[in-house]
């Protein structure tokens, strides 16, 4: 679905990012570590070509980046999900508009029925109408989540999800994100947080990945 193939990243003459190589297979879920600064969220936005490689091919479902038409990305980052770290709404707009802000700019509707079934879901079927400057950080997330799955994307990627949460909110997002790994999604979370990723342990199988001196490695065995 997404590959990265020996791909390096430069900033201001030096290398952030060297040599990486990573298959992201249908259905699989991803941890994503290493120090502040290391490249976590560069990487992530490679994989959703946000960012052209230094070096190296990023392939999205099957075509390589520097290939595609602007529609052709288009096309790819609606079957991505993202959930940023800081994750901006537009305080004008209700929690419901804010969400299914991606089906608006594609020229899309949310079915009534399908966009209460999401945000209650995310346990957000009360604020539908609220404003985004009156929820609490751990509404914003699931939010944020909420928005990045409103198209049925085939691949989520989560940057620092959980940075800005207490426990357990923390846990209940991390629950959200292995069910969607049970529907069949991709799942690739960025995060320093090691209890998080030892906590995943009773919900999903997952690869654990670190970012060490410019370069991707194992960091251990299936959770």
């Amino acid at each position: 679905m997404i590959e990265l193939e020996d791909v390096s990243q430069s900033y201001g003459g030096g290398d952030l990012l060297s040599g990486i190589s990573l298959r992201l297979a249908p259905g699989t879920f991803h941890f994503l570590t290493g120090p502040s600064g290391s490249g976590k969220t560069t990487m992530l936005r490679l994989c959703y070509a946000d960012l052209l490689p230094t070096a190296g091919r990023v392939v999205l479902f099957g075509q390589e980046v520097r290939e595609l038409s602007r529609d052709g990305v288009a096309e790819a980052r609606r079957r991505i999900g993202v959930v940023h770290q800081d994750c901006q709404f537009l305080d004008h707009l209700s929690l419901a508009e804010n969400i299914c802000l991606p089906l608006t700019v594609a020229g899309r509707d949310a079915g009534v029925a399908d966009l209460k079934d999401l945000m209650g879901w995310v346990g957000l079927a009360a604020q539908a109408n609220a404003l985004p400057p009156s929820l609490s950080g751990g509404e914003r997330q699931r939010a944020a989540l909420a928005r990045a799955i409103i198209t049925s994307p085939d691949v989520i990627l989560a940057d620092e999800p959980t940075g800005n949460l207490d426990w357990d909110m923390s846990l209940r997002l991390l629950t959200l994100l292995a069910e969607l790994n049970r529907m069949g999604k991709t799942i690739l979370i960025a995060t320093h947080d090691m209890h998080l990723i030892r906590a995943a342990k009773s919900q999903v199988q997952a690869r654990v990945l670190r970012i060490k001196d410019r370069r991707l490695q194992l960091a251990g065995a299936d959770l």
